[in-house]
């Protein structure tokens, strides 16, 4: 496990700038305030994103997850102006579009290197930005999930689900259940059960290099795997998956004084 110290690549100035919306109608806005900007520092504006020096994402952390992922493996930084409701990934507020994005395009960030998780099932594997989730196919049904890390057996734990979370993923659906924030710059992944009927199941983190196997074992309820948010396989009873940290890294842009820890202040000690 590395140090909380942000893995970071060496920021140069911007010559060009892919804007990759939410989609909403109030952002639309924003979107040209955003060309104006960088017509105005002489960086142009392209349509693909892996073509892009830079990647200008606008909404919350939903779409700052959506492109890191899709920029996954590009080389291209992705840096987020916050139109959701929570934004701990963005490095720029709305009302600081223009100054930000003017320093931004002339080589004023930072790029922090952020790992991600694969997940392997029958022959086929998975990469996830923000977290694996294995949870029950059926709504109100509890499941019995056995678990190892590195091959050792650490038993079967009923309940609703397992989060297994990436440092950027900590903060969303693992943080909601009780799991531990990993700090950014942690080559680590949090193990979180959901709901668990158990006064031993206790949220892990497991450093890079240490497998988690998830195994189904209830009899007649099947557990949906999640990547990302999105249903991508069925552990049926007795199926087991794989979990680790992969080498596949993908890049955040902030401002210099946009630290881990002030926005953890100002997001969720306010």
């Amino acid at each position: 496990m590395t140090s909380t110290s942000e893995s970071q690549q060496q920021s140069q100035p911007v010559s060009s700038v892919a804007i990759v919306a939410h989609g909403r109608v109030d952002v639309n806005d924003a979107v040209e305030r955003v060309r104006v900007v960088a017509e105005r520092a002489g960086v142009r504006v392209v349509d693909e994103p892996r073509d892009a020096d830079l990647a200008v994402a606008l909404g919350g952390d939903g779409t700052i997850l959506r492109t890191l992922a899709r920029l996954l493996g590009s080389g291209v930084p992705v840096i987020g102006v916050n139109f959701g409701r929570v934004g701990f990934l963005a490095s720029i507020s709305p009302g600081d579009l223009e100054d930000g994005l003017q320093r931004v395009f002339g080589g004023a960030y930072k790029v922090a290197e952020l790992p991600t998780l694969e997940v392997s099932l029958d022959g086929e594997t998975h990469v996830a930005v923000n977290d694996v989730v294995a949870t029950s196919s059926t709504l109100g049904r509890m499941v019995e999930l056995a678990w190892s890390i590195g091959g050792e057996d650490l038993g079967v734990v009923p309940c609703d689900g397992m989060i297994c979370a990436t440092p950027s993923g900590s903060t969303a659906y693992n943080l909601s259940n009780g799991g531990p924030v990993l700090v950014r710059g942690l080559d680590a992944m949090a193990i979180t059960f959901i709901a668990p009927h158990s006064l031993h199941a206790r949220p892990m983190v497991v450093p890079r290099g240490a497998t988690l196997t998830i195994t189904n074992q209830t009899l007649d309820v099947a557990c949906a795997l999640l990547v990302d948010g999105h249903n991508t396989a069925e552990l049926g009873p007795g199926a087991s998956a794989d979990v680790y940290l992969c080498q596949a890294r993908t890049l955040l842009a902030t401002l210099p004084e946009t630290s881990f820890f002030r926005r953890y202040r100002e997001t969720f000690a306010s």
